[in-house]
């Protein structure tokens, strides 16, 4: 699956284990559920995610017309506002700034968000350089559970000051030393939808490119998930409002596995009697990105399981697959993604992709990485392992080994 140009992948490959919260003004890096203590110890220097969510995060950032409650802000005295020739009211939460303590050099906003009928958000980011200079509010989406009356959208370009988008990512111009995000909510003016942001956040990282020695196995070995396999191949020709099917549905695929472990796969809706793992259909409808024009928007699809799950769902960077084992021992299988050429992943489906999103189930007892390959021309040939080594590599060099945590309750 093409997710995006291969020059998108040169940001941070330097990885962190877990979501750290901002928590009265200190971050804090927790581990999985159930994972060893240690792992809250091994976050790198060269990535920091920082995360609001509760009543007292909430509480340290700016609203304008909105309201606390626990575990969210929602409309109080919401604000005209016109997006694409639209009425809304609006209200604006917007951070602190976060800072994470090296020279940052991309962002990938994440969130969790309620928005019903024809409401939506907006979300922005903006960073501050080290010399000092603060930079425009750049838009990174607008987003809803459905596209009315506004596609769900990103808007790559913005080169202006500090960064540019690149679809679901803010790359810097230079290093970065903070960074804020700004979230307004809108809905239709007059009505009383009760739109509401659960949990926003990004994670912050840094170019280290280096080679560095393959992971030593841990406590994920001999441990695979029971995560449902499903082919994108099998939907090859599938509605092509919405990426066409086939290799262009390798994120909602997998996003569709990792929610169909969970027993979370919603009724499809507006799709077509007869088509087998309608589900995919229908996730790949619920993640469609109208300004990349794909699927494979990282955000996108968090945020769409994040509608369904009880727990957490967003976007992090690792940095291995030791950390990876973690989240396997504690139960949590990951969608990552990758990029490889002709003969650089050997049992690999396809012969070469420049990006690929498929889901981590485990670990054989080599250490040696188990995957749900979407990939696999059916079903039954999606389940593969792959060596450690050469994934650890394609991972961590393609995306920053970047990886979805979609994480229920």
């Amino acid at each position: 699956m093409l997710r995006r140009p291969a020059a998108a992948f040169t940001a941070a490959t330097s990885l962190a284990l877990a979501l750290p919260l901002l928590l009265g003004g200190a971050l804090v890096a927790p581990a999985a559920a159930g994972a060893p203590a240690d792992a809250r110890t091994r976050a790198t220097a060269q990535i920091a995610m920082t995360s609001w969510s509760s009543y007292a995060d909430f509480k340290a950032g700016k609203r304008a017309g909105l309201k606390l409650g626990r575990g969210q802000v929602s409309m109080l005295s919401p604000r005209p506002r016109t997006v694409a020739g639209k009425r809304y009211e609006a209200g604006t939460w917007t951070s602190p700034w976060a800072t994470p303590g090296f020279g940052a050099t991309a962002l990938v906003p994440t969130w969790e968000a309620t928005t019903p009928g024809r409401s939506m958000i907006r979300v922005e980011v903006r960073a501050r350089g080290a010399d000092g200079r603060t930079g425009s509010w750049d838009t990174m989406a607008d987003w809803a559970t459905t596209d009315r009356p506004v596609a769900r959208t990103t808007y790559s370009g913005q080169p202006d000051d500090l960064g540019r988008v690149s679809t679901d990512t803010w790359y810097a111009v230079s290093t970065i030393t903070s960074w804020q995000v700004r979230v307004t909510l809108l809905r239709p003016k007059g009505s009383s939808l009760g739109v509401s942001l659960e949990r926003v956040g990004a994670v912050a990282s840094a170019d280290a490119s280096a080679p560095r020695p393959t992971s030593v196995p841990g406590p994920g070995v001999g441990t695979v998930l029971d995560v449902p396999a499903y082919s994108q191949m099998v939907h090859t020709g599938h509605y092509p409002q919405w990426g066409g099917g086939g290799e262009a549905w390798c994120s909602p695929t997998s996003t569709a596995m990792v929610l169909g472990y969970y027993g979370l796969s919603p009724t499809p809706t507006g799709i077509a009697a007869g088509h087998a793992d309608a589900v995919v259909d229908h996730t790949a409808k619920m993640v469609y990105d109208h300004g990349y024009r794909g699927t494979g928007n990282w955000a996108f699809n968090t945020a769409y399981a994040a509608t369904l799950v009880g727990g957490d769902s967003y976007v992090t960077r690792m940095r291995d697959l030791r950390e990876a084992e973690d989240y396997i021992a504690a139960g949590v299988p990951l969608i990552v993604s990758i990029a490889f050429g002709r003969n650089q992943l050997t049992g690999a489906p396809i012969s070469a992709s420049n990006g690929h999103l498929l889901v981590v189930v485990g670990f054989d007892a080599q250490g040696n990485v188990v995957v749900n390959d979407p990939a696999g021309a059916t079903n039954s040939q999606v389940r593969r392992t792959y060596d450690r080594a050469q994934f650890e590599r394609l991972w961590i060099g393609a995306s920053g080994a970047t990886a979805y945590v979609i994480r229920n309750s």
